[in-house]
């Protein structure tokens, strides 16, 4: 199990990736780890917690979650 409790580059990028199979994101090319910064990481985390968490998504969580993606990308 790996440790997420450290904020770094390589933890974003596992759940990156993990939040996109879990939701098996079409569009995932877009979301690469490297446009959330290390500033947002336990915003991050609260909604890898939340995918990882879950076996079904409803189309509108799938929405909320991506939403949310969008708006901690890029942003400081």
């Amino acid at each position: 199990m790996r440790n997420l409790a450290e904020p770094n580059e390589d933890n974003i990028a596992f759940m990156i990736e993990a939040i996109k199979n879990k939701l098996r994101m079409a569009s995932g090319a877009a979301m690469q780890a490297s446009n959330f910064s290390l500033a947002k990481y336990e915003d991050l985390r609260d909604v890898y917690d939340i995918v990882a968490s879950k076996d079904k998504f409803s189309i509108s969580e799938v929405e909320a979650i991506v939403s949310e993606l969008g708006q901690l990308r890029g942003s400081d």
